[in-house]
């Protein structure tokens, strides 16, 4: 061969490979690209709508989180409420109890006080007639006559009854 063979271009070589490169590219497409493409079009739409499901989700997740968030406030101010009127509730008894503690031992105080008065004049009235039967024995004695306890009684009484006033005055 010569040399000018060697290096030559044959144009028609090159025709006749174009056009089994252009047919090789269409079975490649046609054969190859078109069901890639598909796929890879199906695991993208696949994809899309995973994230939209995602993101759907974030956001009912965020919705759920306030609205929790709304219902843990309320809670609180419902039990901070309850707890309130619990101690005023507590407040209101323990006066309640306390009055009635109170009153209960005025009560008692008083009745003290009537009984130590009604043994009081228990004990002068023991008193005055220890004093009237004293007193008309040593009057019997000493007059050595007879009086009728019944008037020496009475003369005793207005006695002490006197002596109670001037008491009383003083």
């Amino acid at each position: 061969m010569q040399a000018s063979e060697i290096i030559s271009v044959n144009i028609w070589q090159i025709v006749v490979s174009l056009l089994n490169l252009l047919l090789l590219f269409l079975i490649v497409k046609k054969f190859l690209f078109k069901p890639v493409k598909k796929v890879i079009d199906s695991r993208q739409a696949k994809i899309d709508t995973r994230y939209a499901e995602a993101e759907e989700a974030l956001s009912s997740a965020k919705a759920s989180e306030r609205e929790l968030n709304e219902k843990l406030s309320v809670a609180h101010k419902t039990a901070d409420e309850i707890v309130k009127e619990a101690t005023e509730l507590g407040e209101r008894r323990k006066e309640k109890l306390l009055d009635d503690a109170h009153t209960e031992a005025d009560a008692i105080i008083r009745q003290a006080r009537a009984d130590a008065e009604l043994e009081k004049k228990k004990a002068e009235e023991d008193i005055k007639a220890q004093i009237i039967d004293v007193s008309s024995a040593l009057t019997e004695k000493l007059i050595e006559r007879e009086i009728k306890v019944e008037d020496h009684r009475k003369l005793i009484d207005s006695f002490i009854s006197d002596m109670g006033e001037l008491n009383d005055a003083e």
